[in-house]
């Protein structure tokens, strides 16, 4: 067997983060080869994470970019089982890290296993740094909602994460021109809107936009609570109701929560208005750890 020296467990420990008796042990059982030693303990890192496969991660970070020429944006989550390791400074930066690949990635991974794929620096990917910190930590981590904007035309993209780090609203706005896109006015109200977005946790931008089947099942109960009344009133009274609930779930119709004696949609003309074109909310995306 090969001689294991100080050396050789120090430069695969700074290779992989793990443990120093972890690394002698990887050393033992692969005589000495550096590269099969990375390999073996990545392999017991996906081991942890089968092992736990039915843990819940309820933990973890969110992470919101914006490309420098404001083209492309992206929010992106990474799960763990606690809160220990989700701020631990190697579970932030493989965040921040993965964030930046999904925000430089040639096309919009359109999977798990997509991103995984993805290049994360020093010739890894994402899912081989991910391992490594499995494997650190021995808990499961997992991907949890990810998303990227591509803006055509003019508008504008921004973001906006929680203080807390587990909850963040990634938003487009629309304009009708570039100068309204580029306006002062118009990138408050995508902050504004974003952090709306994130407290009231609407369901659509519009009501047209709304799952038909949530749709439904809304007006279903909203029927079901009129009782004793006569039946030529009954659809006029649930109808009622309805109008109450969208403007819970619709944003264009939820009162702006900075000023609630407006609209979102009212808020949109003012400052379209202000800003010397129309805006309009093309989509948002809000993710949420937990």
């Amino acid at each position: 067997m090969a001689e294991i020296t100080a050396a050789m467990v120090k430069k695969l420990r700074d290779r992989t983060g793990q443990a120093m008796m972890d690394c002698k042990k990887a050393l033992m059982e692969t005589s000495g080869d550096m590269e099969d030693a990375v390999d073996l303990l990545r392999k017991k890192g996906l081991a942890v994470l089968d092992k736990r496969g039915g843990r819940e991660t309820k933990e973890g970070k969110v992470v919101g970019k914006v490309s420098d020429d404001g083209k492309v944006a992206i929010l992106v989550s990474l799960c763990s089982e606690t809160d220990f390791t989700a701020k631990n400074e190697a579970f932030q930066a493989i965040t921040e890290q993965l964030g930046t690949a999904l925000l430089q990635a040639d096309t919009n991974p359109d999977s798990e296993e997509a991103l995984g794929r993805l290049s994360i620096g020093d010739g890894k990917t994402v899912n081989e740094v991910l391992n490594d910190i499995i494997s650190q930590t021995g808990e499961k981590i997992m991907f949890g909602p990810f998303v990227r904007f591509t803006l055509e035309g003019s508008g504008l993209l921004h973001c906006y994460v929680h203080f807390n780090g587990k909850i963040g609203t990634l938003i487009q706005i629309d304009a009708e021109n570039g100068p309204a896109a580029a306006a002062e006015a118009t990138k408050t109200l995508a902050s504004d809107l974003a952090m709306h977005i994130t407290a009231v946790n609407p369901l659509a931008v519009s009501a047209d936009e709304l799952d038909q089947e949530t749709v439904a099942r809304e007006r279903e109960v909203a029927k079901s609570q009129v009782v004793g009344k006569p039946e030529n009133i009954v659809d006029k009274i649930v109808d009622g109701k309805m109008h109450k609930w969208y403007k819970q779930v619709v944003l264009l119709e939820q009162p702006f929560v900075k000023d609630d004696s407006k609209t979102v949609s009212q808020l949109l003309d003012e400052v379209g208005k202000i800003a010397g074109g129309k805006l309009t909310v093309k989509r948002f995306s809000r993710i949420q750890i937990g």
